[in-house]
C-alpha cells in the first residue's frame, strides 16, 4: 500500500512542477527567448525540476531573452548568454535542451500506451518482454529520439546557417549520445522504482494514472539529468554540440 506522506508528496511536487512551468511560461510570453525553441525547453524542464529550474530560468535563462540578446546584437557585442554564462551552466543548459525533449517523449509514450494497450505489444510485450514496461521503454525512446532530434536541428540549423539536411545530420550527432545518456538514468531509477520500491517494498504496482507515477518521473528525468551532464560536457567541448 502507498503510505499516505508518500501519495501527498507525489500530488505537492506535481503541483510545484505545474507551477513553476506556468510561471515561467508566463514570464516567456512578456520576455520570449531569443532562440524560440527554448520557450519550450524551459517549462517543460520546469515540470519535473522546479524550484531548481525556475533558479536556473530566472539565472541564466534571462541571458538569451530579446530584451537581452537584441541589444547586445545591435551593438555587434557577443549575446549575454554566451559573455556571461559560466561553462557549467552552459552543459546544464545543454543536457536540460537534450531532457525536455526526452520529457516531452515520454509523457506522450506513457500515456499513449496507457490508453492504447496494443502498442505495447507492437514492441514487444509479451513476444519479447514478459514485463509491458520494457516494451513502454522502446516507444519511449523512439519518441524521445525524435523530438530530442527535431530540437537539436531547430537549434543548430539556425545557429550555423546549415542547410536542412546538415542541420539534420548535426542534430543527430548532437543528440544521440546526451539522449541515450539520458534515458539511461531515466530507465535506471524507474527500473528501482517499479521493481524494488514498489513493487517489493510497497507491495503496489506503480500504475501511470497516478500521482506516484509521476512524481517518481520527476525523479527518473533528474536522474536522467546527472547521467547526461557530462556527455554534454564532452559534446560540447567538442564542438558538436552548441554553447547556449
Amino acid at each position: 500500500m502507498v503510505p499516505d506522506w508518500l501519495h501527498w508528496i507525489s500530488i505537492l511536487s506535481l503541483i510545484a512542477g505545474a507551477v513553476s512551468a506556468i510561471i515561467v511560461a508566463i514570464d516567456e510570453k512578456r520576455d520570449p527567448q531569443h532562440m524560440w525553441i527554448m520557450n519550450v525547453v524551459w517549462p517543460t524542464v520546469a515540470l519535473f525540476a522546479h524550484i531548481l529550474a525556475l533558479w536556473a530560468y530566472f539565472k541564466y535563462g534571462k541571458l538569451a531573452a530579446h530584451s537581452r540578446a537584441r541589444p547586445a546584437m545591435q551593438r555587434g557585442e557577443p549575446m549575454p548568454n554566451k559573455a556571461k554564462t559560466p561553462f557549467p551552466a552552459m552543459v546544464a543548459k545543454g543536457a536540460a535542451h537534450c531532457g525536455s525533449g526526452c520529457t516531452i517523449g515520454d509523457i506522450l509514450a506513457e500515456w499513449i500506451a496507457f490508453g492504447i494497450p496494443a502498442i505495447a505489444v507492437w514492441f514487444g510485450w509479451q513476444s519479447i518482454f514478459a514485463e509491458k514496461i520494457f516494451a513502454v521503454w522502446v516507444f519511449d525512446f523512439i519518441l524521445a529520439f525524435v523530438l530530442g532530434v527535431a530540437f537539436q536541428y531547430f537549434t543548430i540549423k539556425p545557429m550555423r546557417d546549415l542547410s536542412p539536411t546538415q542541420g539534420f545530420i548535426q542534430a543527430v550527432k548532437a543528440d544521440t549520445l546526451s539522449l541515450t545518456a539520458w534515458q539511461v538514468g531515466m530507465y535506471g531509477f524507474m527500473a528501482i522504482a517499479h521493481f524494488w520500491l514498489f513493487k517489493q517494498v510497497l507491495g503496489v504496482k506503480l500504475e501511470v494514472p497516478t500521482p506516484e507515477f509521476w512524481f517518481m518521473m520527476q525523479i527518473a528525468m533528474l536522474c536522467g539529468f546527472v547521467t547526461s551532464y557530462p556527455v554534454n560536457w564532452w559534446l560540447i567541448r567538442k564542438g558538436i554540440k552548441e554553447k547556449m
